[in-house]
Parts: C-alpha cells; structure tokens; sequence
C-alpha cells in the first residue's frame, strides 16, 4: 500500500479503547499500541498525548489515534506544513463506530480508513472530492508507482471534477475499475511510463514506475548520486522511476554508495552482476540502467547490506529500554543471545528467528551472529544492562578482530552498538546517587582472568577511595569470592561505610537495601545482585519511606 510501509503507532488515553485497537493492531505487521503510562498497559507507553503524537508525525510514522479528532488535529497543527510528506493520521472512535482520515491522502489515509472499516464492520467518514467521485485517489498512485508533481496533479483532478474526460496510456491496473470520465480523444492523458514528459504533455497526469536498477558496478567512487542523476537524463528517463541502486558484493561498506542512496531517496542492494531480465538497458558515467517493464521490488533485488547490532536490554522493565534497542529489535530478522535475555527481549513478531543459547557461550554467538548477518539479514543480539559492560558487544568485536582476514564477508556487515542501561546504573538510580563521584566496575568472577588480578585491582581501588559497583559477586561455584573481597576492601575503609544491594532492580520483585560494610555478610547477596561499595564521603539520610537516600557528594575533601 502507498505510504502505509511504516510501523503504526495505535494511540490510546484509557483501557476501554484497549478492544478496538487490538483488532486494528491485527491489520498490520509490526503495529504497536500506544498507550497513556498512567491509565493503561500498552506496548508502548507515553506521559503526554499532545507531545508523543507530534512526535510521531515528525518521525513520519503512521497515526490511528483512539479519541477525539478534534485533540488529535489541535495537536498535530503546529506540524502541518508539507503536504506531501504528511504521514496518514485518522482518529477511531473507541467503540469502533467511526473511522476518520485526518491528514495524509497522499500516504495511503484513506486506503487505512477503508481497511480499519472493514476490520469494524463500518463505513469509513471519506471527505476528499476526488476520491468519493471517482472511487480512487489519483494522487496516491499504488506500492511502486510515483507521481511526478503533486501540484500539477492537484489542477488535473480539478479539470477532471470540472467534467474534463481523460484517457489512459500506459498500464495502470489499479484504475480498472474506477469511475473515471473517460475518452479515446480526451485532450488530458494519464501517462505511466519510466519517460520524461515530451513536448506537448505538459498537461498529462505523469505516474511513473519505479522499473529502474542503476548498477554501480565500477567500484564506488566519485558523486556517484549525480553520476546517476546524469545517466537519468542522458537516456530521457524520470527520475523518479529509480527504484535501487545494485553494486557488488565487495563494495557493501562503501560510504560513497550509502551516501548516494540516501541523497537519491531509493534503497541500496548488492548483488554478484546487473539484472538480465530486463527490457532495455543503457550505460553512461559508468552506470549501467537497467529498465523492467513492470516496477522493481527492491526487497528482492539482490539483498540487503547485512547488519549486526548489539545492543542492550536495561535492567528489565520495557521503560528503561532506550528506543533505539527498541526500534532494533522491531526491524530485526535474528535474535541471539543467552536464553534468559532472549526471553527478556520479546514478544517476537511473526518471522522473526529467536536463538537462544547457554550464557557461556559468547563466541559462538557472536560468530553465529556475524555469519547471519553476511547474508545479508538484520541480526541483534542481546544482553542485559549495557552490552559494553561485562557483556557481548566485547565478544562480537573480539570474534571480528580474529576473523578479519579469515571471514571478509565480515567485514562487509554493518556492524552498531547501542548502549543500555546497567544494573549498576538502575542499582545507583533506585538508592539516589551512589555514584555521584569517582567509580568503578568490577566483576568478581575468576571466569575469564585469574583472582589474583581481582584481588590487586580490588586493593588499588579501595585505596584511592573509588566507590565500586561488584558484577557477579557470588555463585554456587564461588560462594568465599565475596568474603574475600568484602575484608580487602575493610583494610581501607570505615566499617560505617555506606553499601547499597541491588537485586533484580527493573524486574518483578525488586529489593533495594541499604547497608554497611561492617554489616555486610555475603550471604545477603546473590548473583542477581549488584553490590555498591560506597566511598569515604558517601552519606544518605532518611527519604520520608522508611529507607534512605545514599549518596556520593560530587566535592572531595573540604565542601567548596
């Protein structure tokens, strides 16, 4: 559908509305309902209507709003400029008895209102002149059709309301059936063809196919966008007829080529050779056209750059994810990670692939990762809190750093971190502000380096009176760790010392204590903790909630 390849968002202010947007949620792949945080669970949640609808509309993401249409138009209105950028907003009554196209007809609104109504079993509320008269919007051509001018095609739909017939050259299967005034000798022609418009078509309404591959297939140098944009013109064919740019394999982490892509507003594939299955095909400024007679489906044109984002989950609750994790995981083919993380990161989509495996196993993740992702596919892997700290984004750079020259199509994946939040952050937020001056992170575990390096960094960080955050303090396996660690630091520091336990902050059945160093046993402590050793200057006081506020002033020594 024209406009309508976005995740919508499904916008709700109270549960009653929660029925209805379900039901319109089934409609498309990838929907979210978008919910008020504080009077409704939703897959999205947002603190003020007002602001989180303009900001989607920004975004250009897709809007079915659940209330008023009067809220919804007073609260876009400051957006609405660009006529043909709008995306396609309607506001649904919560019951489900009306469905209104607000603004975007030429994104796909009205082709939402009418598929909404039929999920509700009602009429959609249709206003636009052109689209009730002829039953079809001439401006909003189909998936893979592009109109040449929207302001022309304004004044052409005019002339035709006016009783002006017209006529229809080219193949435009989706206007079968609509109820156009039409003539053999119509003085105003429908053209759809991949061509500019010739002297004397001034006049026509231009719909042209996206039919075009430009293969860029000379390596990826020079303002590969205008040496296209050239090429275009030499041949007489409309721009907006480029459907993708191909090149090979080898270049896929070409920046020159992702740069031309984005600056020609058309997706970016690879592939070993040009197509062959083509109708005509013209080379100039080292690029080869190849032009289909029906419109090219980038998705299976060649494939994709393949891309590897690690990232991480936050402490557990869904509001402490940040939205880029968020939106990674939405877009994601694969998902690897260790089983419990993976179960964390869900629900999954229809189609997505789910690898969960044993938390021991960072390498081969992170080489089974790198070996979905040169093929081309969206591949994620998933850890809790950042995936910098203690965590795979170090494994997946490790495994690509041993296979550089073994695994080149490596290489080629496009390869992101995105950061989380910790547990040591979430730990620290919970108590007040823990870590307000110096620290560090240590993990506890003799897994990947001896305890003797544990132990030294334990003393030089206890000396110089660093407030320390312990990862993995204790496990079946090494239940004296902690003990150990525990009478080192007591060598440096008062006994009145300030220590915040954390356990399974952001997660069901959090607990949060307050303790001290003199008072801490290890038995307090397992390894769903995070252990806060506070430094020589931290403090807290009580917070009104039977606990108390710990923090670590950000002066040392005399108060400024």
């Amino acid at each position: 559908m024209a406009g309508v390849n976005r995740e919508v968002a499904i916008v709700v202010l109270g549960p009653g509305a929660l029925d209805t947007a379900r039901r319109i949620q089934s409609i498309y792949s990838g929907a979210k309902v978008h919910g008020l945080a504080s009077r409704v669970q939703a897959d999205v949640a947002f603190t003020e209507l007002g602001a989180h609808l303009r900001a989607l509309y920004a975004a250009g993401t897709p809007v079915v709003a659940l209330c008023s249409a009067g809220i919804v138009i007073r609260a876009i209105a400051p957006c609405l400029a660009n006529k043909g950028a709008e995306p396609p907003v309607l506001a649904v009554a919560e019951d489900g008895s009306a469905v209104v196209p607000l603004v975007g007809g030429l994104s796909g609104v009205n082709v939402m209102a009418r598929q909404i109504a039929r999920t509700l079993d009602i009429g959609p509320a249709i206003t636009t002149s052109g689209e009730l008269r002829f039953g079809t919007c001439l401006l909003n051509p189909p998936e893979g059709y592009a109109l040449a001018d929207i302001e022309h095609g304004k004044r052409f739909v005019s002339d035709l309301l006016a009783g002006a017939p017209t006529r229809i050259e080219g193949a435009a299967p989706w206007l079968d059936d609509a109820d156009l005034p039409r003539a053999p000798d119509a003085r105003l022609a429908i053209r759809v063809t991949s061509r500019v418009a010739r002297p004397g078509e001034g006049d026509d309404l231009m719909i042209h196919p996206r039919c075009v591959v430009a293969w860029i297939g000379d390596g990826a140098r020079g303002d590969i966008a205008e040496r296209v944009r050239l090429a275009l013109r030499e041949h007489g064919i409309a721009p907006p007829s480029l459907a993708v740019l191909l090149a090979p394999l080898r270049d896929a982490a070409a920046e020159p080529l992702a740069e031309a892509a984005r600056t020609l507003g058309v997706p970016l594939r690879f592939s070993a050779k040009p197509p062959s299955d083509v109708s005509e095909r013209f080379t100039s400024q080292g690029i080869v056209l190849a032009v289909s007679e029906r419109p090219v489906d980038p998705s299976t044109t060649g494939r994709a750059r393949g891309k590897l984002t690690v990232l991480g989950l936050g402490p557990g609750s869904a509001d402490l994810m940040v939205p880029a994790a968020t939106q990674a995981l939405a877009q994601a083919d694969d998902i690897l990670g260790y089983e419990t993380y993976v179960r964390m990161a869900g629900p999954f989509r229809d189609g997505q692939r789910v690898h969960g495996t044993d938390n021991r196993e960072e390498m081969q993740r992170a080489r089974h990762a790198f070996e979905l992702a040169s093929e081309g596919r969206k591949v994620v892997v998933v850890s809790s809190g950042d995936p910098g700290v203690f965590a795979m984004a170090a494994a997946v750079l490790e495994a690509l750093d041993e296979a550089h020259a073994r695994e080149p199509a490596w290489t080629t994946v496009e390869l992101e971190i995105v950061p989380g939040v910790s547990a040591a952050l979430a730990t620290a937020a919970r108590a007040g502000a823990p870590l307000g001056h110096d620290f560090c992170m240590l993990s506890l575990s003799d897994n990947l380096k001896p305890w003797s390096i544990i132990e030294t960094r334990l003393r030089h960080a206890a000396e110089a009176d660093l407030v320390m955050a312990f990862y993995n303090p204790v496990s079946r396996a090494r239940p004296w760790q902690l003990d150990r660690a525990l009478d080192i630091v007591r060598e440096y520091r008062a006994g009145a010392t300030k220590v915040v336990l954390g356990r399974d902050i952001g997660r069901p059945g959090e607990t949060l204590v307050t303790t001290t160093l003199e008072a801490l046993r290890s038995a307090q402590v397992d390894m769903r903790t995070m252990v806060i050793v506070g430094s020589s200057t931290t403090r807290g006081f009580p917070n009104g909630a039977g606990s108390e506020w710990v923090y670590t002033p950000r002066w040392y020594g005399e108060k400024p």
